[in-house]
């Protein structure tokens, strides 16, 4: 019974040893300890609160179940878990928290500061053709749920066209139809319709909709109810032994009855066990189909907008971090590929959140043929700079819209910044418009002592010192050091001369190569993902100065080159180059990888990115 328990029950093993080292009759503080950690073997790990979860009772819920304060204030906590609410009886409702929902609301206020009017969700058009050519590019960095390698992998080969294409797509990428092996017989039915075949008729009122094969939760309990001759409460009790948090403990008592009953009522053995399968794979994680369908809602409009409203997006998305899958520098240089116009954070412009500006007189290039040609630029806020206080921001804001800063000592002095702040907004190079180069800021501001406040704050006349101005790659340095980011050149862009010496590939010269060509590349990596159902392989994504690269590293590569594999911040990979040809009319479904043979850390060729260091040389 052990291994039906999520918490691992070692009290066998560890008595065994004990007899075995003649030790099961001792007493001492290690007996002691091993004992009291074996009673508090199965007890919760921590005690948390859902942050949206509430309770319906039909009288007052202090007569029903003990209630304590919580930590914030106004709020209270039941004292019992959800499994003892269930077992009594009471309603329980989660509310679900997206940051993305965050992220759209702001992206639509600024849509609507931008053209005018008031969009709101459901207004968005459906089935934009635009935006479905982006998402069968697997153009989809910074949007909902299908941003990740492997959504990003499927996408070519799925090619959602429409609403319920993208519901199966959220759902699908899931370690329930992944570990039944519903994910390539469903993308064979697709490109190959006369391959829909039902193991017994009777199965497609559950399976038609995914064309004979089970993707959803809901699928599973009408097969269970249909092929398995479940009742309603049989399947119900199936549905919450899939569960996420019961993991894998509840669905084994289902195997014998399930497949069984399947077996004997005629239908292949193979696929009964497949259903088990998917069965134990929604106990780590699977989708209900109305779970789905909700996600999806979010994933056309993030993509919409990203696709429509590409500054609007990428202001929104910066404003509303930390979340989703990317780091602002990869939104930032995603956003830049398709034409944004990014400004770099200023004293004399920048607010706390990032906001649009007037674009230049230039019109932004995009891919998208369709997207509006007159794009706002994106000023990043004072809120990505590293070390800066957020009342110290606004005092600042506050003090610019008095009257314009006349100098670094007037601005420190009127919006009353501390050392911290003077030094933070300096470092980011946000002083440009009052100092001059970094080097000069970093001088002026280290020259600034704050006056006291009885004081009156008089800026001082002294003659300016002259300071050459910083290298680019040390500029770049200190960029990501007090951004995250960098509006200046791409790293890789400044190594590109002594890389291609070695032979490593730019991500578009890989791009135009054929299948199976024997390859080297380099970037900086910004993903690392081994998922459970991978068995082992991690895939990675590099970027450099053209775009991301994915990589495949198998088992036993990361098992021979694990120090590289994890700690290299810039990585050589020699490998083979796949690229998939199935491509439909539009001439999207091409799946590019670079299948890692060997790996090198190059990280010390970053340096400190200094030309005038022997590192960069």
């Amino acid at each position: 019974m052990a291994t039906e328990h999520f918490w691992f029950d070692g009290s066998d093993a560890l008595q065994q040893k004990l007899e075995e080292a003649g030790l099961q009759n001792e007493v001492g503080p290690v007996l002691q300890w091993l004992n009291l950690t074996l009673q508090l073997i199965g007890f919760p790990r921590h005690l948390g609160q859902h942050v949206g979860g509430f309770v319906l009772t039909q009288g007052k819920l202090t007569r029903l179940v003990p209630i304590q304060p919580a930590t914030m204030e106004a709020r209270r906590i039941i004292q019992w878990d959800k499994d003892d609410l269930d077992a009594m009886g009471l309603l329980k409702v989660d509310v679900l928290a997206l940051g993305m929902l965050s992220a759209l609301r702001r992206c639509l206020q600024l849509v609507d500061a931008t053209r005018g009017g008031r969009l709101q969700m459901h207004q968005i058009e459906s089935g934009d053709e635009q935006t479905y050519d982006m998402i069968c590019q697997a153009d989809t960095v910074g949007v909902f749920q299908i941003e990740s390698r492997a959504q990003m992998s499927m996408l070519p080969r799925l090619r959602p066209r429409c609403f319920y294409d993208l519901v199966v797509q959220v759902a699908i990428v899931r370690p329930g139809p992944i570990q039944g092996g519903m994910v390539h017989p469903y993308l064979r039915r697709r490109a190959h319709p006369e391959e829909e075949v039902y193991p017994n008729e009777e199965l497609r009122q559950a399976l038609g909709r995914t064309l004979g094969v089970p993707i959803f939760q809901e699928q599973v309990m009408q097969i269970a109810m249909i092929a398995a001759q479940f009742s309603a409460d049989e399947a119900d009790d199936l549905r919450r032994s899939m569960a996420a948090w019961k993991r894998k403990g509840g669905v084994a008592r289902f195997h014998d009855r399930l497949v069984g009953t399947m077996v004997t009522r005629g239908y292949d053995a193979e696929f009964a066990e497949n259903i088990f399968k998917q069965i134990q794979g929604f106990g780590e994680y699977g989708f209900p189909e109305s779970h789905a369908a909700s996600f999806a809602k979010l994933v056309y409009i993030s993509c919409w907008l990203k696709c429509h409203e590409p500054a609007c997006f990428l202001a929104a998305m910066l404003n509303s971090q930390p979340m989703g899958f990317y780091a602002p520098s990869q939104l930032v240089q995603d956003a830049r590929r398709h034409g944004v116009q990014v400004r770099a954070v200023d004293v004399t412009a920048s607010y706390w959140d990032c906001t649009l500006e007037p674009a230049c007189e230039v019109a932004p290039l995009s891919q998208y043929p369709g997207i509006r040609p007159a794009q706002p630029g994106v000023r990043l806020g004072l809120r990505l700079v590293a070390g800066l206080s957020e009342k110290g921001a606004q005092r600042l804001v506050a003090a610019r819209a008095e009257a314009p800063f006349g100098s670094t000592e007037d601005m420190a002095l009127r919006a009353q910044l501390g050392t911290l702040d003077i030094n933070a907004l300096a470092a980011a190079d946000a002083l440009l418009a009052l100092a001059g180069h970094r080097r000069q800021q970093v001088w002026q501001a280290a020259a600034i002592k704050p006056a006291p406040l009885l004081l009156k704050a008089v800026p001082t006349q002294e003659a300016a010192l002259v300071l050459p101005e910083t290298p680019e790659g040390e500029n770049i340095l200190f960029d990501y050091r007090s951004t995250g980011l960098t509006l200046r050149r791409h790293p890789l862009a400044l190594l590109r001369p002594r890389l291609a010496k070695k032979g490593l590939l730019s991500a578009s010269e890989l791009n135009a190569l054929p299948h199976g060509r024997q390859v080297a590349a380099c970037g900086i990596v910004t993903v690392r993902q081994q998922p459970q159902t991978a068995k082992g392989t991690v895939f990675i994504t590099l970027e450099d100065e053209t775009g991301p690269v994915n990589v495949i590293v198998w088992k036993s590569l990361r098992q021979t080159q694990r120090a590289e594999l994890l700690q290299a911040r810039l990585l050589a990979v020699y490998g083979v180059w796949q690229r998939s040809e199935d491509l439909d009319n539009k001439g999207f479904g091409a799946v590019r990888n670079l299948v890692a043979q060997r790996l090198e850390d190059l990280s010390p060729l970053l340096g400190r990115l200094d030309p005038a260091s022997r590192d960069f040389h």
